[in-house]
């Protein structure tokens, strides 16, 4: 039986977004016994700690350092509530490996939706200055065991293809130690996992894995860690077309997440097969999700170019998924991008308030015939 088979959403978290309160409410009622407080965060919400499995190999993950990236919290919901479906699979997974699974580690951000924490700090480049009381908490648990692997788990923007045409539905990362990117040991392990994983998916979603750039970050979690000698995988969820709620990519992460935790049961600190990880294509930023072209401006002189537009999510007050906003991000000739929604304005008509559409605004303007 593969996992996919057996994939089930969690009913009771349908939405991309997910309110903490909620989650609080339905890990106190249905996982009790499995999970503990490790710390509150900046504005005193519980951040919660699940511990799974018998097995010897012990592995890490995270949801949620950043708070509008939800898919690795769905990920382990769903993971959750299939294998309840499936008792010799989920036996065979946490017969081998012993997981902690960390919650929203950033609940403050996962409430407001949005990237940083309630003190405007990105947890994922404060590695080293600590200035949030939230990766303290992080490095904290890491440092009372001894972690055979760690999944530092993530979401990437709309704007990556594997190849410039396909998105990137998902995207892994086995980060550098060091700035000129050596290939040790370690990063072995994590591309041996990532390599299994790649091999499971890859029929399953073509040309939309990728890999993501290994360039070494000096404040970041992933590269700090490994750098101190723990084997940490990126994950990054990205994009399906018109998919912007993230449900597909929902699907796949949570499939992608049981073949990881499988491999790392399998391979135990095993590196056959790490070579495929190479196979995997660089992503490549090439798309934004609106492109009007050959928009005729309202000029005095003649004036056609295009017009790039990229949607920023936010939760309003009462509401309980995330809004789009469209935005414009660029404006003139934007041949070497392309959009998921390519719009042609030839022979009609540019409505709006402005001559030009302003960067960095919301969208005001309409096309009309």
């Amino acid at each position: 039986m593969n996992f996919e088979q057996i994939y089930q959403p969690h009913s009771d978290f349908p939405n991309r977004y997910i309110s903490p309160e909620k989650l609080f409410s339905y890990l106190q009622m249905n996982l009790k016994d499995y999970i503990q407080e490790i710390g509150k965060s900046y504005l005193n919400k519980p951040i919660y700690k699940l511990t799974m499995g018998t097995g010897t190999i012990n592995v890490l993950a995270w949801s949620q350092m950043h708070g509008n990236e939800s898919n690795a919290t769905h990920a382990m919901l769903d993971l959750l509530n299939s294998l309840d479906k499936a008792p010799e699979l989920k036996e065979g997974l946490f017969s081998k490996i012993k997981l902690d699974f960390i919650f929203m580690l950033n609940p403050d951000g996962s409430e407001k939706w949005t990237r940083l924490n309630a003190a405007d700090i990105d947890l994922n480049r404060d590695f080293h200055n600590e200035s949030s009381k939230e990766i303290k908490f992080l490095k904290n648990t890491v440092a009372l065991k001894k972690y055979d692997y760690a999944l530092n788990l993530h979401e990437q923007r709309t704007i990556f293809t594997t190849d410039g045409i396909h998105p990137a539905t998902l995207s892994f990362l086995a980060p550098s130690e060091n700035v000129e990117r050596t290939v040790t040991d370690n990063r072995k392990k994590c591309m041996a996992v990532i390599a299994e994983v790649y091999q499971q998916l890859k029929e399953l979603i073509p040309n939309q894995i990728g890999r993501y750039s290994d360039e070494f970050y000096p404040t970041s979690t992933g590269d700090n860690f490994i750098k101190a000698g723990m084997p940490t995988i990126l994950f990054e969820g990205g994009h399906v077309a018109e998919d912007y709620t993230r449900k597909e990519t929902r699907k796949y992460y949570t499939i992608a997440l049981y073949y990881a935790l499988k491999a790392i049961g399998n391979l135990n600190s095993d590196i056959t097969g790490w070579e495929t990880y190479l196979d995997i294509p660089e992503n490549q930023e090439t798309h934004y999700d609106i492109v009007y072209r050959n928009v005729k401006l309202n000029t005095d002189h003649e004036c056609i170019l295009d017009v790039a537009v990229q949607y920023r999510e936010i939760i309003e007050p009462g509401k309980e998924e995330i809004s789009f906003v469209p935005f414009v991000m660029e404006v003139g000739d934007i041949k070497k991008r392309k959009g998921w929604l390519e719009i042609d304005c030839t022979g009609k008509k540019f409505v709006s308030a402005t001559k030009y559409p302003k960067l960095d605004t919301e969208v005001s303007f309409t096309i009309e015939e």
